[in-house]
């Protein structure tokens, strides 16, 4: 049992960390993990992250061929998680974690095509969950997860006009210049999942299901200036109903030598239906402000405990790239990375470092007007840092 806890001590530190998910996934950050739900006894953790981008292009040369500058922002994720055992059978867990997110910034001035456009996107949640045990080797759990959101887009540049809208072309000729700020909003969602252990090779499989969560949010959408004459109005109060997406997760690991585990993970996210569209002027005449593939990341790792107190692993994702030309608002496509974690054990106390580097995917920024590429993002990549501290009680 000693060696047990050992290995999941390295694999709980390392899923942890690479939940860090540098703009993957469209705006995933988190990854949603619920591995704490697996720690032995009663135990709190206290985490955080912070991912530096390195993401920038140019306009293709046919428009001038503009440097677009940094278009991706810094960004912090902390994370706090508790759980609970009511009973040899039954337990629980509190995580609090940003889920999603974005920080996009196209500097005013630089791209002529895309220069000014924006979009920010800040999450929390709260997700609650018990897990009741039928045996050492099968066990189920689920829960309530509650999510706050909120954003804001701009568009600008010469990307965003001319005629967007074919049916009107004559009243909405252009839309450089939208905005969309978006009120923080609360939604509610569940969590399933299920797990199978032999604790004596260390193996456990875990899957579980995020549902959808639905917010509508109080918006204000600036309009561009044809838009604005003939509406009589420069702003205008809308409602947007955005659901951030369904996923799944599958985690695993077993013991494969003694004091050696390996461990991986799959995780499938429904982005192909995260719709952002306002509904006075963008939703009902140009659809969704954003356009994003489904996403599967992969992950594989090797975890070794070296004696008492030190533990390491070292592991590799994958997320393969789809179609390349993509959202300016999610300007890369796909990713290859490697990190390392280490555990360090004392008592009751376990503190964890991690570092990933990311390799993201080449990326060419389209506007839908129509569908030609008007820049290229092109050998970018991330950094991501993390350190977690915790007890069992």
């Amino acid at each position: 049992m000693k060696q047990f806890t050992a290995f999941c001590g390295v694999l709980a530190a390392t899923t942890g960390l690479t939940g860090t998910m540098a703009l993957a996934g469209g705006i995933d950050r988190s990854g949603q993990p619920v591995g704490v739900l697996f720690e032995k006894g009663n135990y709190v953790e206290l985490s955080f992250g912070q991912i530096t981008p390195s993401v920038s292009g140019h306009d293709l040369a046919g428009f001038g061929g503009a440097a677009t500058g940094g278009v991706a922002g810094k960004h912090n994720l902390p994370g706090l998680a508790i759980k609970y055992d009511f009973s040899d059978k039954l337990s629980g867990a509190l995580i609090y974690d940003n889920a999603y997110g974005a920080d996009i910034a196209y500097p005013a001035g630089s791209s002529f095509m895309l220069g000014g456009t924006s979009a920010t996107v800040d999450s929390e949640g709260l997700t609650a969950l018990l897990r009741y045990k039928f045996t050492e080797q099968f066990s189920v759990h689920g829960g309530l997860r509650a999510s706050k959101a909120s954003g804001h887009v701009a568009l600008r540049g010469r990307a965003y006009g001319p005629a967007f809208d074919p049916a009107d072309p004559a009243t909405y000729q252009s839309v450089n210049g939208y905005e969309a700020d978006l009120a923080p909003d609360w939604g509610t969602g569940y969590v399933i999942g299920a797990a199978f252990e032999k604790p004596e090779i260390a193996l456990r499989v875990a899957l579980t299901y995020f549902s959808k969560v639905t917010h509508k949010f109080d918006t204000v959408e600036t309009l561009p200036g044809g838009a604005a004459a003939v509406l009589g109005a420069a702003t205008v109060n809308a409602i947007t109903e955005t659901d951030t997406p369904q996923a799944v997760n599958l985690d695993f690991q077993t013991g494969i030598a003694k004091d050696t585990l390996v461990f991986g993970s799959i995780r499938w996210v429904d982005w192909s239906n995260f719709e952002v569209a306002p509904g006075t002027f963008f939703g009902p005449r140009l659809g969704s402000l954003t356009e994003l593939e489904d996403t599967t990341t992969y992950t594989l790792g090797l975890g070794r405990k070296f004696n008492d107190n030190w533990s390491g692993s070292v592991f590799v994702t994958y997320e393969p790239g789809g179609d390349r030309l993509v959202s300016p608002l999610a300007p890369t496509n796909g990713y290859r990375g490697l990190g390392v974690a280490a555990v360090y054990t004392q008592d009751n106390m376990k503190v964890t470092f991690g570092a990933r580097y990311l390799d993201l995917g080449n990326a060419s920024p389209e506007t839908g007007t129509p569908d030609n590429a008007v820049a290229e993002m092109r050998d970018n990549h991330a950094v991501a840092v993390g350190v977690k501290v915790g007890f069992t009680f």
